[in-house]
């Protein structure tokens, strides 16, 4: 018992060591009274918006024409506050990161009507997304020939969660938001396994087939009624450098697919100046990087197996 609180008073100590760090690695905390967005408010955000797109799957059933409109009408309500309420802590950070000020200060602006005005363009897409989103989960029902209805893909496919998640960040991107599309298109990463970048350009009629593994890059273009299957990379070949070694920002670093375009398990490509030609067909486990012309088949040439006897 004395060796016990012994120990336990060596607690205070490491406390204040811990604490000392704060003040000398000062580049992964975030210390003051002018707070970031909550990962848990995001993850909620993003389950409401889920609820919206797809009512009746998620966590409201027994839903009708005769109270849909009352279901619905309470999230769009509330993800109005929650959304302007994280979008403005969003645009505080990014002011302060572009021009430093003291949270003091900070506190002294109001960023609510910036968020609020986000929000409500953001909310504004909902219709536009779910039509796209239909043609998505058509495509999923088209493609794979194991799924039995389209709401087997609703309930259960982790890439169209992957979409869904992909296309609601995109529109907040798209809107100027910092830090929360990214967000929500990592909570998705690691749910499914599929990574995509928010800022991707991706068509209608998209299809990631069983999903993990899949990378698409930040500055891909994807037209419509592509398919991809795991483990599949759109890629960046190289990352330039300025003059002072630092990374340059801002430029395509990754690969465009064109219209109808197949792109088999565990494929590379990458470059931002590659591009796949129309209902081009890139094989399982090719690495590309130059371009490839409409109507082309990419595979690897066929190895050759050896059978020997056990033993």
């Amino acid at each position: 018992m004395a060796t016990d609180l012994a120990r336990k008073e060596q607690l205070p100590e490491l406390t204040d060591r811990i604490v000392a760090s704060y003040h000398d690695i000062g580049t992964i905390n975030y210390l003051g009274h002018c707070p970031l967005p909550s990962k848990d408010a995001i993850v909620d955000i993003a389950h409401d918006l889920t609820e919206v797109i797809y009512p009746g799957y998620r966590r409201r059933q027994n839903l009708h024409l005769g109270n849909v409109v009352y279901h619905i009408g309470d999230l769009i309500d509330e993800l109005h506050d929650k959304l302007t309420q994280q979008i403005a802590r969003a645009l505080r950070h990014r002011f302060q990161l572009r021009k430093p000020v003291s949270c003091v200060d900070l506190r002294k602006m109001d960023f609510e009507p910036q968020g609020q005005e986000r929000a409500i363009s953001f909310l504004e897409t909902l219709p536009e997304i779910r039509a796209v989103l239909t043609r998505d989960v058509q495509a999923a029902f088209d493609g794979d020939p194991a799924t039995t209805c389209l709401d087997e893909i609703i309930f259960s496919y982790p890439g169209l969660e992957a979409i869904t998640i992909y296309r609601l960040a995109h529109e907040l991107h798209r809107l100027d938001v910092p830090l929360i599309p990214r967000m929500l298109t990592e909570w998705a990463h690691s749910r499914t396994g599929i990574d995509i970048h928010p800022a991707a350009k991706i068509g209608p009629g998209f299809f990631i087939d069983h999903g993990t593994g899949v990378v698409i890059g930040e500055t891909t273009d994807i037209a419509a009624n592509v398919r991809l299957y795991q483990g599949v990379t759109l890629g960046a070949s190289s990352f330039p450098k300025d003059s002072q070694g630092n990374l340059i920002r801002g430029q395509k670093r990754h690969p465009t697919l064109e219209e109808g375009v197949v792109v088999y398990s565990n494929a590379s490509i990458l470059g931002g100046k590659t591009v796949v030609g129309a209902n081009s067909v890139i094989g399982a486990s090719v690495s590309l990087s130059k371009s490839v012309p409409p109507n082309t088949v990419v595979v690897i040439e066929k190895p050759s197996l050896r059978f020997r006897e056990a033993g």
